[in-house]
Protein backbone atom coordinates (compact mmCIF):
# COMPACT_ATOMS: atom_id res chain seq x y z
CA UNK A 1 0.00 0.00 0.00
CA UNK A 2 1.38 3.42 -0.90
CA UNK A 3 0.44 7.07 -1.24
CA UNK A 4 0.68 8.50 -4.75
CA UNK A 5 3.16 11.32 -3.91
CA UNK A 6 5.80 8.61 -3.38
CA UNK A 7 5.60 7.48 -7.00
CA UNK A 8 8.53 9.58 -8.19
CA UNK A 9 10.92 7.96 -5.75
CA UNK A 10 9.47 4.48 -6.26
CA UNK A 11 9.84 4.74 -10.04
CA UNK A 12 13.41 6.00 -9.73
CA UNK A 13 14.27 3.05 -7.51
CA UNK A 14 12.61 0.61 -9.93
CA UNK A 15 10.58 -0.68 -7.00
CA UNK A 16 7.23 -1.29 -8.68
CA UNK A 17 5.70 -3.33 -11.48
CA UNK A 18 3.67 -1.36 -14.04
CA UNK A 19 0.16 -2.67 -13.50
CA UNK A 20 -0.71 -2.11 -17.16
CA UNK A 21 1.46 -5.15 -17.88
CA UNK A 22 -0.09 -7.55 -15.37
CA UNK A 23 -3.75 -6.65 -14.76
CA UNK A 24 -6.52 -7.33 -17.31
CA UNK A 25 -7.44 -4.40 -19.53
CA UNK A 26 -11.13 -4.79 -18.72
CA UNK A 27 -10.38 -4.38 -15.00
CA UNK A 28 -8.28 -1.27 -15.61
CA UNK A 29 -10.92 0.24 -17.89
CA UNK A 30 -13.56 -0.43 -15.25
CA UNK A 31 -11.51 1.23 -12.51
CA UNK A 32 -10.66 4.18 -14.73
CA UNK A 33 -14.34 4.79 -15.44
CA UNK A 34 -15.73 4.10 -11.97
CA UNK A 35 -13.20 5.31 -9.40
CA UNK A 36 -14.25 8.41 -7.49
CA UNK A 37 -12.54 11.71 -8.33
CA UNK A 38 -8.90 11.45 -9.47
CA UNK A 39 -8.21 8.46 -7.20
CA UNK A 40 -7.34 6.28 -10.23
CA UNK A 41 -5.42 8.84 -12.27
CA UNK A 42 -3.32 9.86 -9.26
CA UNK A 43 -1.42 6.58 -9.69
CA UNK A 44 -0.66 7.15 -13.38
CA UNK A 45 2.78 8.53 -14.14
CA UNK A 46 5.33 8.31 -16.95
CA UNK A 47 2.86 6.52 -19.18
CA UNK A 48 2.08 3.69 -16.75
CA UNK A 49 -0.28 2.82 -13.91
CA UNK A 50 1.66 1.97 -10.75
CA UNK A 51 -1.13 1.28 -8.24
CA UNK A 52 -4.90 0.86 -8.06
CA UNK A 53 -6.98 2.82 -5.53
CA UNK A 54 -8.22 0.63 -2.70
CA UNK A 55 -9.66 3.54 -0.74
CA UNK A 56 -10.24 7.25 -1.28
CA UNK A 57 -9.86 10.30 0.96
CA UNK A 58 -9.44 14.02 0.53
CA UNK A 59 -9.47 17.21 2.60
CA UNK A 60 -12.97 18.24 3.60
CA UNK A 61 -14.54 20.39 6.30
CA UNK A 62 -15.42 19.05 9.75
CA UNK A 63 -17.89 20.74 12.09
CA UNK A 64 -19.57 20.30 15.45
CA UNK A 65 -23.15 20.21 14.23
CA UNK A 66 -24.73 22.03 17.16
CA UNK A 67 -22.31 24.95 16.95
CA UNK A 68 -22.02 25.14 13.16
CA UNK A 69 -25.35 23.91 11.77
CA UNK A 70 -24.62 25.53 8.39
CA UNK A 71 -21.02 25.06 7.32
CA UNK A 72 -19.30 27.88 5.43
CA UNK A 73 -19.24 27.53 1.67
CA UNK A 74 -16.59 30.22 0.97
CA UNK A 75 -13.36 31.27 2.63
CA UNK A 76 -14.79 34.68 3.51
CA UNK A 77 -17.50 32.86 5.47
CA UNK A 78 -14.80 30.79 7.20
CA UNK A 79 -13.09 34.02 8.30
CA UNK A 80 -16.40 35.35 9.62
CA UNK A 81 -17.02 32.11 11.52
CA UNK A 82 -13.56 32.27 13.09
CA UNK A 83 -14.56 35.50 14.78
CA UNK A 84 -17.47 33.77 16.54
CA UNK A 85 -16.39 30.15 17.01
CA UNK A 86 -13.07 28.34 17.61
CA UNK A 87 -11.82 27.39 14.14
CA UNK A 88 -8.63 25.35 13.73
CA UNK A 89 -6.33 24.51 10.82
CA UNK A 90 -4.70 21.15 10.11
CA UNK A 91 -1.01 22.13 10.20
CA UNK A 92 0.95 19.26 11.77
CA UNK A 93 3.56 17.32 9.81
CA UNK A 94 2.95 17.61 6.05
CA UNK A 95 -0.53 19.06 6.55
CA UNK A 96 0.65 22.67 6.70
CA UNK A 97 1.81 22.39 3.11
CA UNK A 98 -1.29 20.42 2.08
CA UNK A 99 -3.61 23.02 3.58
CA UNK A 100 -1.67 25.79 1.84
CA UNK A 101 -1.70 23.89 -1.47
CA UNK A 102 -5.43 23.25 -1.24
CA UNK A 103 -6.26 26.92 -0.71
CA UNK A 104 -3.93 27.92 -3.56
CA UNK A 105 -5.90 25.60 -5.85
CA UNK A 106 -9.19 26.99 -4.53
CA UNK A 107 -7.85 30.46 -5.37
CA UNK A 108 -7.28 29.29 -8.95
CA UNK A 109 -3.57 28.45 -8.91
CA UNK A 110 -2.62 24.83 -8.11
CA UNK A 111 0.92 24.46 -6.78
CA UNK A 112 3.71 22.93 -8.85
CA UNK A 113 2.36 23.75 -12.30
CA UNK A 114 5.57 25.60 -13.18
CA UNK A 115 9.26 24.75 -12.86
CA UNK A 116 10.08 28.38 -12.08
CA UNK A 117 7.95 28.84 -8.99
CA UNK A 118 5.74 26.76 -6.72
CA UNK A 119 2.96 29.34 -7.00
CA UNK A 120 2.95 33.05 -7.73
CA UNK A 121 4.08 35.29 -4.90
CA UNK A 122 0.79 37.19 -5.08
CA UNK A 123 -1.32 34.06 -4.61
CA UNK A 124 0.98 32.72 -1.89
CA UNK A 125 0.70 36.00 0.04
CA UNK A 126 -3.09 36.07 -0.32
CA UNK A 127 -3.43 32.48 0.87
CA UNK A 128 -1.09 33.01 3.82
CA UNK A 129 -3.05 36.11 4.78
CA UNK A 130 -6.31 34.10 4.93
CA UNK A 131 -4.76 31.17 6.77
CA UNK A 132 -2.82 33.46 9.10
CA UNK A 133 -6.02 35.19 10.18
CA UNK A 134 -7.48 31.81 11.17
CA UNK A 135 -4.26 30.53 12.77
CA UNK A 136 -4.06 33.65 14.95
CA UNK A 137 -7.38 32.76 16.58
CA UNK A 138 -7.03 28.95 16.54
CA UNK A 139 -7.29 26.96 19.81
CA UNK A 140 -4.02 26.36 21.63
CA UNK A 141 -1.75 23.60 20.31
CA UNK A 142 -4.16 22.64 17.52
CA UNK A 143 -1.35 23.21 15.01
CA UNK A 144 0.56 20.28 16.56
CA UNK A 145 -2.19 17.69 16.10
CA UNK A 146 -2.57 15.34 13.16
CA UNK A 147 -6.03 14.92 11.59
CA UNK A 148 -6.98 11.91 13.70
CA UNK A 149 -5.99 13.61 16.95
CA UNK A 150 -7.81 16.78 15.91
CA UNK A 151 -10.99 14.86 15.13
CA UNK A 152 -10.66 13.09 18.48
CA UNK A 153 -10.33 16.49 20.14
CA UNK A 154 -13.41 17.79 18.35
CA UNK A 155 -15.35 14.72 19.47
CA UNK A 156 -14.32 14.86 23.13
CA UNK A 157 -12.85 18.20 24.24
CA UNK A 158 -15.36 20.55 22.64
CA UNK A 159 -12.93 23.43 22.10
CA UNK A 160 -12.82 23.22 18.28
CA UNK A 161 -16.04 23.93 16.42
CA UNK A 162 -14.86 23.79 12.82
CA UNK A 163 -11.89 22.85 10.62
CA UNK A 164 -12.15 23.98 6.99
CA UNK A 165 -9.67 21.44 5.58
CA UNK A 166 -8.90 18.11 7.18
CA UNK A 167 -8.62 14.60 5.77
CA UNK A 168 -12.03 13.03 6.26
CA UNK A 169 -12.41 9.75 8.14
CA UNK A 170 -15.87 8.25 7.92
CA UNK A 171 -15.50 6.48 11.27
CA UNK A 172 -15.53 9.91 12.97
CA UNK A 173 -18.77 10.95 11.27
CA UNK A 174 -21.61 11.15 13.81
CA UNK A 175 -24.70 13.24 14.41
CA UNK A 176 -22.54 15.49 16.57
CA UNK A 177 -19.53 15.75 14.21
CA UNK A 178 -20.36 16.15 10.54
CA UNK A 179 -18.25 16.42 7.41
CA UNK A 180 -19.01 18.80 4.56
CA UNK A 181 -17.53 20.07 1.30
CA UNK A 182 -14.39 22.18 1.46
CA UNK A 183 -14.82 25.95 1.05
CA UNK A 184 -14.30 27.79 -2.24
CA UNK A 185 -13.07 31.29 -2.95
CA UNK A 186 -16.34 32.21 -4.64
CA UNK A 187 -19.63 30.37 -5.01
CA UNK A 188 -19.22 27.57 -7.52
CA UNK A 189 -15.45 27.94 -7.70
CA UNK A 190 -12.84 25.18 -7.35
CA UNK A 191 -12.59 23.51 -3.95
CA UNK A 192 -8.88 22.82 -4.29
CA UNK A 193 -8.85 19.92 -1.83
CA UNK A 194 -5.69 17.79 -2.11
CA UNK A 195 -6.60 14.14 -2.62
CA UNK A 196 -5.09 11.46 -0.39
CA UNK A 197 -6.13 7.81 -0.17
CA UNK A 198 -4.00 4.72 -0.63
CA UNK A 199 -3.22 2.50 -3.58
CA UNK A 200 -2.33 -1.15 -3.91
CA UNK A 201 0.94 -1.66 -5.82
CA UNK A 202 3.09 -4.66 -6.71
CA UNK A 203 6.82 -4.75 -6.11
CA UNK A 204 9.29 -5.78 -8.77
CA UNK A 205 9.99 -8.93 -6.75
CA UNK A 206 6.36 -9.99 -6.85
CA UNK A 207 5.41 -13.09 -8.81
CA UNK A 208 2.08 -12.39 -10.46
CA UNK A 209 -0.21 -15.38 -10.97
CA UNK A 210 -3.89 -15.84 -11.67
CA UNK A 211 -4.71 -16.15 -7.97
CA UNK A 212 -3.14 -12.77 -7.18
CA UNK A 213 -4.90 -11.06 -10.09
CA UNK A 214 -8.21 -12.53 -8.95
CA UNK A 215 -7.60 -11.30 -5.40
CA UNK A 216 -6.90 -7.75 -6.59
CA UNK A 217 -10.02 -7.81 -8.75
CA UNK A 218 -12.03 -8.98 -5.73
CA UNK A 219 -10.70 -6.18 -3.50
CA UNK A 220 -11.78 -3.63 -6.10
CA UNK A 221 -15.05 -5.30 -7.04
CA UNK A 222 -18.38 -3.54 -6.70
CA UNK A 223 -19.57 -5.86 -3.93
CA UNK A 224 -16.38 -5.49 -1.92
CA UNK A 225 -16.34 -1.73 -2.31
CA UNK A 226 -20.01 -1.12 -1.57
CA UNK A 227 -20.44 -3.62 1.26
CA UNK A 228 -17.37 -5.21 2.88
CA UNK A 229 -15.12 -2.14 3.04
CA UNK A 230 -17.80 0.27 4.35
CA UNK A 231 -18.98 -2.28 6.93
CA UNK A 232 -15.40 -2.35 8.26
CA UNK A 233 -15.18 1.48 8.38
CA UNK A 234 -13.07 1.82 5.24
CA UNK A 235 -13.60 4.51 2.61
CA UNK A 236 -14.17 2.87 -0.76
CA UNK A 237 -12.68 4.15 -3.98
CA UNK A 238 -15.64 3.24 -6.21
CA UNK A 239 -17.97 6.09 -7.03
CA UNK A 240 -20.97 3.78 -6.78
CA UNK A 241 -20.22 3.21 -3.10
CA UNK A 242 -20.13 6.97 -2.49
CA UNK A 243 -23.56 7.21 -4.16
CA UNK A 244 -25.07 4.25 -2.30
CA UNK A 245 -27.83 5.42 0.11
CA UNK A 246 -27.15 2.57 2.55
CA UNK A 247 -23.42 3.34 2.67
CA UNK A 248 -24.16 7.04 3.14
CA UNK A 249 -26.71 6.44 5.90
CA UNK A 250 -24.30 4.20 7.79
CA UNK A 251 -21.70 6.97 7.51
CA UNK A 252 -24.11 9.63 8.85
CA UNK A 253 -24.10 11.48 5.53
CA UNK A 254 -20.31 11.52 5.18
CA UNK A 255 -20.33 10.53 1.50
CA UNK A 256 -23.13 12.77 0.24
CA UNK A 257 -21.72 15.64 2.29
CA UNK A 258 -18.26 15.49 0.73
CA UNK A 259 -18.70 13.89 -2.72
CA UNK A 260 -18.46 17.19 -4.63
CA UNK A 261 -15.12 17.90 -3.00
CA UNK A 262 -13.83 14.41 -3.71
CA UNK A 263 -14.85 14.58 -7.37
CA UNK A 264 -13.11 17.94 -7.85
CA UNK A 265 -10.07 17.28 -5.68
CA UNK A 266 -6.53 18.10 -6.80
CA UNK A 267 -3.52 15.81 -7.27
CA UNK A 268 -0.37 17.18 -5.68
CA UNK A 269 3.07 16.87 -7.38
CA UNK A 270 4.65 13.40 -7.37
CA UNK A 271 8.15 13.98 -8.76
CA UNK A 272 11.23 12.36 -7.26
CA UNK A 273 12.15 14.72 -4.42
CA UNK A 274 8.67 16.03 -3.67
CA UNK A 275 8.24 14.24 -0.33
CA UNK A 276 11.31 15.94 1.16
CA UNK A 277 10.12 19.28 -0.18
CA UNK A 278 6.63 18.71 1.27
CA UNK A 279 8.21 18.34 4.73
CA UNK A 280 10.48 21.36 4.30
CA UNK A 281 7.66 23.44 2.85
CA UNK A 282 5.42 22.59 5.78
CA UNK A 283 8.04 23.85 8.22
CA UNK A 284 8.29 27.16 6.35
CA UNK A 285 4.51 27.61 6.07
CA UNK A 286 3.95 26.74 9.74
CA UNK A 287 6.53 29.31 10.81
CA UNK A 288 4.91 31.97 8.62
CA UNK A 289 1.43 31.27 9.98
CA UNK A 290 2.49 31.20 13.61
CA UNK A 291 4.92 34.13 13.48
CA UNK A 292 3.51 36.33 10.65
CA UNK A 293 6.79 38.26 10.30
CA UNK A 294 8.82 38.28 7.10
CA UNK A 295 6.09 36.79 4.91
CA UNK A 296 7.64 37.84 1.60
CA UNK A 297 11.08 36.52 2.54
CA UNK A 298 9.40 33.33 3.77
CA UNK A 299 7.64 32.90 0.43
CA UNK A 300 11.00 33.27 -1.31
CA UNK A 301 12.45 30.56 0.95
CA UNK A 302 9.53 28.37 -0.07
CA UNK A 303 10.18 29.07 -3.76
CA UNK A 304 13.89 28.31 -3.35
CA UNK A 305 13.16 25.03 -1.56
CA UNK A 306 10.79 24.02 -4.35
CA UNK A 307 13.25 24.81 -7.14
CA UNK A 308 16.05 22.97 -5.31
CA UNK A 309 13.85 19.89 -4.91
CA UNK A 310 13.12 19.44 -8.62
CA UNK A 311 14.96 16.55 -10.27
CA UNK A 312 17.69 17.37 -12.74
CA UNK A 313 15.56 16.22 -15.67
CA UNK A 314 12.88 18.70 -14.49
CA UNK A 315 9.93 16.37 -14.35
CA UNK A 316 7.24 17.96 -12.15
CA UNK A 317 4.26 15.66 -12.85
Amino acid sequence: MLDHPHLGEAIREGALLPLDDVLPRELLDDLSANSVGPSFTSYQMDGNLWAVPLDAATQVAAAITERVPETPTTWSQVLDLAKREPVALSLSGPHAFLTFASVCAAFGEPVGASEDELVSTATAAEVLDVLGEIARRAPADSHTQNPIRMLERMSTDGDISYVPLIYGYVNYSTRELTFADAPTLTAGGPRGSIIGGTGLALTRKCTVDDELVAHIAWLLSEDMQTRFIPVHEGQPSRRKAWLDPLVDAAGQGFYSGTLRTMERSTVRPRYDGFIAFQAAGSEIIRSLLLDRSGVLSGIERLQDAYRASLPTHRRIA
